[in-house]
């Protein structure tokens, strides 16, 4: 009997390690996986992707880790989504995930097909898959949302509602940066 709750205690610690381990410190409570598993998920379940590509010495992706593992909004709204880390050597290699670059951090929205949705983009960055902050990134999971007919709740999001409506108007005033 002892064995049994050493096996299933190890097997649990090992199960939240490999989490902790794919989440690398942007959200402990998201459920992160990795590219492969990501894609397959994403064309079997046929929800959206997000892809977040960073490096482990990379500053702008130190900068921007924190702000997105606390932001609750985004939190909330990966259980939406298929959420994909890759870090260092597990970024994609193909250019259809660099589609203006290879800089770092960028962060992409694929379609239920596992198609990179190239029009979803920062607007307020050159680079348009690189986001400094939370407010777009969150407007923009509401955009794919919307665009891909997913459902929230039980319903699609309605964007003449005010409480799905992306705030895009009102960038900035969420107290969030």
């Amino acid at each position: 009997m002892a064995s049994f709750f050493s096996t299933a205690a190890n097997a649990l610690l090992g199960a939240v390690a490999a989490a902790g381990d794919i989440a690398k410190d942007w959200g402990p409570n998201i459920n992160w996986v990795n590219f492969k598993d990501g894609m397959k998920l994403s064309k079997e379940t046929g929800k959206p992707a997000m892809i977040v590509i960073h490096k482990s010495w990379c500053r702008a992706c130190k900068a921007l880790k924190p702000k997105f593992a606390k932001d609750k909004e985004i939190e909330s709204m990966s259980n939406h989504f298929i959420m994909i880390n890759v870090e260092d050597d597990d970024e994609p290699r193909s250019v259809e995930y660099r589609p203006d670059g290879s800089y770092i951090p960028r962060i992409l929205f694929l379609n239920g097909d596992g198609k990179v949705m190239t029009q979803v983009v920062n607007e307020n960055s050159d680079f348009k898959y690189y986001y400094p902050g939370t407010d777009q990134i969150v407007d923009n999971m509401k955009n794919v949302l919307k665009m891909t007919g997913t459902n929230v709740g039980g319903k699609p999001m309605n964007m003449s509602n005010p409480r799905d409506r992306s705030d895009s108007l009102n960038r900035g005033h969420r107290g969030r940066h």
